[in-house]
């Protein structure tokens, strides 16, 4: 029945223009429509995502999306650059985050997680 519908991540924000600046200046995007009730979108990689404003926002602990990039060493720099903090995460057995990244075994997948300025979990990862 859903199989072949978009889905279109939603992310909580107590304070919308906060939220916009952080997108704008640590992620570099920017609203792709501002909707009548003050809801943002953005686009990225051809999926858009809704920002809305709610007393709720930064209750979640778990990821809330991920960004899958090929060049991950580049993007987790960049984003470092532009003010981006990591999170330090322990999986107990299955390892732990070191300056904020954690790899596979081989070295073949790598991911991080950060948080945005409304609280939300965000995570880079590779395309392994």
């Amino acid at each position: 029945m859903l199989e072949n519908v978009p889905i279109r991540p939603s992310f909580p924000a107590s304070d919308l223009e906060r939220a916009k600046r952080w997108y704008s200046e640590k992620l570099g995007l920017d609203p792709v429509r501002e909707l009548d009730y003050g809801d943002v979108e953005y686009q990225t990689g051809g999926v858009r995502f809704l920002i809305y404003q709610t007393e709720l926002a930064g209750t979640n602990e778990a990821t809330a999306a991920s960004f899958v990039v090929d060049d991950f060493d580049e993007v987790i720099a960049s984003l470092r650059t532009s003010g981006v903090l990591f999170e330090d995460v322990d999986f107990g057995e299955f390892g732990a985050t070191i300056d904020g990244v954690i790899e596979s075994p081989d070295g073949s997948n790598k991911s991080a997680w950060f948080k945005d300025s409304e609280g939300n979990i965000l995570s880079l990862t590779t395309n392994g």
